[in-house]
């Protein structure tokens, strides 16, 4: 396993009295203290997932707490939040249809998709996706992808570990997939020809060839799979493993893993970093890594 050298960005003790003045410090159960890096404002109770619409204008949170869940809806030039929606049940599914003109959310345990239009600014659910009926019926969605090559979205599920195909335009199940274990999210390929599916339950990244709908070899990656971001030039896949404090460099020609990040405090630490979230910047060429239970980012 190789270990590049790490700037670890605590958000607490490590940070110029000047970034201390823009947050207020929030102490923890544990005795660590928090201090957010750069702005911040409130969201709800336990933000999963943040998509970014494709003009670039609007950024989508889905809240999936112990209280009421919601979808956040923020202006990114203005930096606020400008609507906030209800919605019975919530988990992680969050996606933008290509024109920006809908958001999708994944409905939780009432097993469906919601999808909202955004009019002046506001959501308005527009119908839902169902696909099953709710709980106890075990389906559990969670990453939602949108093709728009083909006019089609995908859903990956928890519960009963399948990949389901829904025409754009219909809004109706066109087929399903199953799965080898419980999945976390799915991403395009840039040239729309695959599909990589992180899966939570099998340690592995499925790969998906959405032109013969069949399933090719599975890439094995670290312990518990969960976010996943391609590089900008389509060749390198990136997984957060969760259990293991790693994050699995993937080559999409070979499908191999070329290299493995460690991104925990310190080198050889046990698990409990819960590597979760992953970011990159084009211009700086750095890759920022969340580690849930570390409050912290690590930047390489």
């Amino acid at each position: 396993m190789k270990t590049r050298l790490l700037i670890f960005l605590f958000l607490g003790n490590l940070f110029a009295i000047s970034a201390q003045k823009m947050a207020p410090i929030v102490s923890l159960p544990n005795g660590w203290k928090l201090s957010s890096a750069g702005k911040s404002f409130g969201l709800g109770d336990l933000p999963l997932n943040i998509s970014v619409s494709n003009s670039k204008k609007f950024v989508a949170v889905t809240n999936n707490g112990v209280s009421a869940h919601s979808i956040m809806l923020i202006d990114v030039k203005s930096e606020r939040v400008i609507d906030s929606v209800i919605i019975p049940k919530a988990w992680y599914g969050l996606t933008f249809s290509p024109d920006d003109q809908f958001l999708y959310a994944a409905g939780g345990y009432d097993n469906k998709i919601v999808r909202y239009e955004i009019t002046q600014n506001k959501l308005n659910k527009k119908d839902e996706i169902v696909l099953g009926a709710v709980w106890p019926n075990r389906v559990g969605p969670s990453g939602i992808t949108f093709d728009s090559q083909r006019q089609k979205i995908y859903v990956v599920t928890r519960d009963n570990r399948t990949l389901y195909v829904i025409d754009a335009k219909t809004q109706k199940i066109e087929k399903q997939f199953g799965l080898d274990g419980e999945a976390y999210m799915s991403v395009l390929s840039t040239d729309a020809k695959e599909l990589y599916i992180s899966c939570w339950g099998c340690d592995h990244v499925l790969v998906f060839d959405l032109a013969l709908q069949a399933w090719k070899a599975p890439i094995k990656v670290g312990d518990n799979p969960n976010e996943m971001l391609i590089s900008p030039n389509g060749l390198q896949l990136y997984v957060c493993n969760a259990n293991d404090n790693t994050v699995s460099v993937i080559n999409l020609k070979t499908k191999k893993v070329i290299e493995t990040l460690d991104v925990a405090l310190y080198p050889n630490s046990p698990s409990g970093s819960t590597t979760n979230g992953l970011a990159l910047d084009p211009v700086k060429k750095s890759l920022f890594i969340a580690n849930a239970d570390n409050n912290c980012l690590a930047v390489f």
